[in-house]
């Protein structure tokens, strides 16, 4: 299941507060083109889409408490993921 997390609220809490994403599971944050991974407890994987939904970066393997991970200036939502699912 993919939720979507399109409120300010929802985008600045993110994957926050989880202990993990089962297999398959995502969160698609909307109006996002760089993401942290500041008080997360596992790594994910982050993959940046733009506006037509077409994958313009894949970034794998994010460690928690990275700073910034970018998606590029097309980038206009990501979905991230389990890294080790």
């Amino acid at each position: 299941m993919v939720e979507v997390a399109r409120t300010f609220r929802e985008r600045a809490r993110g994957l926050i507060g989880r202990e993990r994403l089962e297999p398959g599971d995502g969160l698609l944050i909307l109006k996002c083109n760089c993401i942290h991974t500041w008080f997360m407890r596992f790594p994910i994987d982050a993959t940046f889409l733009d506006q037509d939904d077409k994958v313009v970066k894949v970034v794998r393997n994010i460690k928690p408490w990275t700073s910034f991970v970018w998606g590029g200036w097309k980038a206009r939502k990501v979905l991230e993921t389990c890294a080790t699912c």
